[in-house]
């Protein structure tokens, strides 16, 4: 008989299934390519940028064939292994989350192949989770050390996408509309793989072709809450207040026109895998509801709020086992010196208050198959995974407080590796109660 920890798997894979970039590209690329014949263009261009660059553009390869003049991927490291482009296509691999020289240069080579367009041409952005950090060109004053000692500390603090993406777009010559206003005046069609609650495009790898509602004023807002204005470089601190006293100007006049050029359209979310687990797991006889598509804060507060959910469903249970899917994106507030991510970070929190607990088992995963700056995609716990570590002499609240959560479940065999899955649409928390 199947157990839980399997049928978790398989769920998680459906999961991931349903948003898979490759065929979420396929299954609109022979419009894409029809309005490209239609539209009398005699060039077309490709930007593949985040950790579902290499799918996504694979299938638009495969549509396009020769007609494609280049193209230019920037991914992950490790996420290209097993792709191949024609040389019309130049690939990059960077660093995420924090940016680094090869996104730079990478950048730098996109924005070269990009220059001149007219309204003979069309450019495709292919844009998914993990863009924000890999498609970098900073703003004149600011350096690419500037930017990354910035993200590092807005994610130490625990700042979320949307705070992080606003300070972020201010300091970048291409997020928030500038990349929109850079390939005006040519037919730009973005696909996007959403990472972000809400799907909100303006957030979505700091939104490059959409128009921002931002401001510097709130750019400096977020940097005050976590109290970071004078922890940030000086260059920057400058650059942010000189924005928020008007004295930059972001837009050129006429933007309005530019995004007249500019079709975004989400071809994958978090709710269409949730739903997806959902019927998987309905399949398999289980009882399923979908409890939250949008779960936020901190990761270990809620982790403890799923096992207290979990533990008030199991008393009133009946003999159908119960799954209750979750989803969306956690923080973690890092303040020890451990490994781990927000999903392990939320599973072993989850794990301390369903200590010797039997029939319930919680997997959180990101859909990416990485969490945070580590190998695992999250865990999968039960009652006795605390238990299992006790026996190994490992105190769960020590390992908890040092944010070494990785650490932790890696002695008790309860992390869940995937490797890199080709798709991120944030991460995805599974309970089944039986």
């Amino acid at each position: 008989m199947i157990n839980n920890r399997e049928i978790l798997k398989k769920l998680f894979c459906s999961a991931v299934a349903a948003v898979d970039p490759y065929n979420s590209v396929i299954k609109r690329g022979q419009s894409l390519l029809q309005e490209y014949i239609k539209g009398g263009f005699k060039r077309v261009f490709v930007l593949a940028f985040g950790k579902a660059s290499c799918p996504m553009t694979k299938a638009i390869e495969e549509v396009f064939g020769e007609r494609v003049t280049a193209g230019v991927i920037i991914t992950k490291y490790g996420h290209s292994e097993g792709y191949s482009f024609s040389e019309r296509f130049r690939l990059y691999e960077a660093g995420h989350p924090v940016p680094d020289q090869k996104g730079l240069e990478a950048t730098r080579d996109a924005l070269e192949m990009l220059t001149d367009l007219t309204e003979d041409d069309l450019v495709i952005v292919l844009i998914s989770g993990g863009g924000s950090a890999l498609f970098i060109s900073p703003v004149e004053g600011i350096t690419l050390e500037d930017k990354m000692e910035t993200t590092d500390i807005l994610l130490r603090a625990g700042a979320d996408i949307f705070e992080l993406n606003t300070v972020r777009k201010r300091l970048s010559r291409v997020k928030g509309g500038k990349l929109a206003q850079l390939l005006y005046p040519a037919r730009v069609k973005s696909f996007i793989l959403s990472d972000v609650l809400g799907d909100r495009l303006d957030i979505i790898a700091s939104g490059p072709t959409v128009k921002d509602p931002t401001t510097f004023e709130e750019a400096v807002h977020v940097l005050k809450k976590y109290n970071l204005l004078d922890r940030v470089p000086e260059n920057v601190r400058q650059y942010l207040l000189s924005g928020s006293k008007k004295e930059l100007q972001e837009f050129r006049p006429g933007s309005e026109e530019v995004f007249r050029r500019v079709e975004n359209v989400i071809i994958g979310s978090n709710r269409i895998a949730l739903k997806a687990a959902l019927n998987a797991a309905e399949g398999l006889g289980l009882s399923s509801e979908i409890i939250d598509s949008n779960i936020q804060g901190e990761a270990r507060v809620i982790g403890t709020r799923l096992a207290e959910l979990a533990l008030r469903k199991k008393e009133g249970a009946s003999n159908r086992p119960l799954c209750l899917i979750s989803g969306g994106e956690t923080t973690v507030t890092v303040k020890g010196t451990g490994k781990g991510g927000r999903n392990t970070e939320l599973a072993l929190s989850f794990a301390l208050q369903i200590q010797g607990h039997d029939g319930i088992t919680l997997l959180s995963a990101g859909t990416d198959g990485t969490d945070g700056p580590t190998d695992a995609a999250g865990a999968i716990v039960d009652g006795k995974t605390i238990e299992r570590g006790l026996s190994r002499g490992l105190d769960p609240l020590e390992y908890l407080e040092n944010n070494d959560s990785y650490s932790f479940l890696e002695k008790t065999g309860d992390l869940f590796i995937t490797g890199p899955t080709g798709t991120n649409v944030m991460d995805i928390q599974i309970i089944i109660i039986s």
